[in-house]
């Protein structure tokens, strides 16, 4: 007989399909894991931008400095040549290179800075800032052949598949369509001055980078569209994890209730051991019954030590007979006492008159005036 192990077949973290939006608490673990919704090709696309833009207006300086800069090289190296064997000594090669470096930095400085200040912005702008260390740390399961091996075949690697596609196919209509009519500059080139030649091509190459950035802003307002619905879907959870996480967070709703539950019999016990101090016990006289103490020493009015209702009110009533105390009816007292007053709390003022006529009557039977 042939055994088949069905939960081979089972998908993974079964316990129901993934309908419910994430819960806050979700949302935040993953923004710690470096889990947002967020797009690449927006930061790239803006620095493309800001960097052709740059050049369309700074490539003359940058041009201008950077000749100025290989003819002072030049006009420098007779001046360290020896003398009789016509070489330059290796410590004035080293200057004279570290030189031109620090040059062309300064020059190409902006150009580097505003293309780091852009992304930041960018990531910034699309998952606000809280930086988090957990993705830089090692983990050993991304070692797994076989998660790789899903990685590689999944509709992830697909839709970018399609979208590299998508973009080499736009740039390279976008570099058709404008140079379709620039050959004849191109053709031409040999035939002009080399600074006038230098300035065709640097026009041709921001007039079409400044195209391709906008054609990667449309790719990138689609791709962060499509980011921020693939993280929800992918954060969707599942009604059981919906509960284990409420579990987790605000405790077993069971657990919960029993514990108030006991808090109530702890009460309970405790109002019901004070309750052979109290003065009187107003009834209804079968739904409700308040037990009342005045002690003038330790309060200026009257104290409610007990209440309950229906068994509880009974049993209030049992112990008050065994204790003999007196037990008055008075339907409206009764009521309004147990509907606005806690047990420990004192009577309000308004009730002062009903009460004070209660205990004047109780103490006129027990002669205490």
């Amino acid at each position: 007989m042939i055994r088949y192990n069905l939960q081979f077949f089972a998908k993974e973290g079964a316990g129901g399909e993934k309908t419910e939006p994430a819960t806050e608490k979700k949302l935040g673990d993953a923004r710690k894991e470096g889990q947002v919704a967020k797009s690449r090709e927006i930061a790239n696309g803006f620095t493309l931008l800001a960097l052709f833009l740059i050049l369309k207006f700074y490539v003359g300086y940058m041009g201008e400095n950077l000749l100025a800069l290989f003819s002072q090289i030049y006009d420098s190296i007779p001046e360290m040549t020896t003398f009789y064997y016509g070489l330059m000594p290796q410590a004035d090669v080293r200057l004279l290179f570290r030189k031109m470096l620090l040059r062309i930095l300064i020059l190409i400085a902006p150009i580097l800075i505003i293309g780091v200040v852009i992304a930041f912005v960018c990531d910034v702008a699309q998952v606000k800032w809280k930086p988090t260390t957990k993705p830089l740390r090692p983990k050993f399961r991304n070692l797994n052949p076989i998660s790789g091996f899903k990685k590689i075949i999944s509709v992830n690697s697909l839709v970018e598949l399609i979208k590299s596609l998508l973009k080499i196919g736009l740039i390279a209509y976008v570099c058709y369509n404008f140079l379709k009519d620039k050959w004849t500059y191109l053709f031409n080139i040999f035939d002009i001055t080399l600074m006038q030649g230098l300035h065709i091509i640097a026009d041709l190459v921001t007039d079409l980078g400044i195209r391709i950035a906008a054609t990667f802003m449309l790719i990138a307002l689609g791709d962060y569209i499509y980011q921020k619905v693939k993280f929800s879907n992918d954060m969707k959870m599942t009604k059981q994890e919906v509960k284990d996480e409420y579990k987790q967070s605000e405790g077993d709703p069971q657990i919960k209730g029993q514990i108030k539950q006991r808090m109530r019999e702890a009460s309970r016990r405790r109002m019901m051991q004070a309750l052979p101090q109290a003065d009187v016990v107003i009834t209804n006289p079968t739904h409700y019954a308040v037990a009342i103490k005045y002690d003038p020493e330790v309060a200026d009015a009257p104290i409610v030590i007990a209440k309950g209702e229906d068994y509880l009110a009974q049993r209030i009533k049992e112990v008050a007979k065994e204790n003999h105390i007196e037990i008055v009816e008075n339907k409206p007292l009764a009521r309004m006492l147990y509907a606005n007053v806690d047990v420990g709390q004192a009577v309000p003022p308004e009730l002062y008159q009903a009460v004070a006529e209660v205990l004047a009557f109780v103490y006129h039977l027990q002669g205490k005036v």
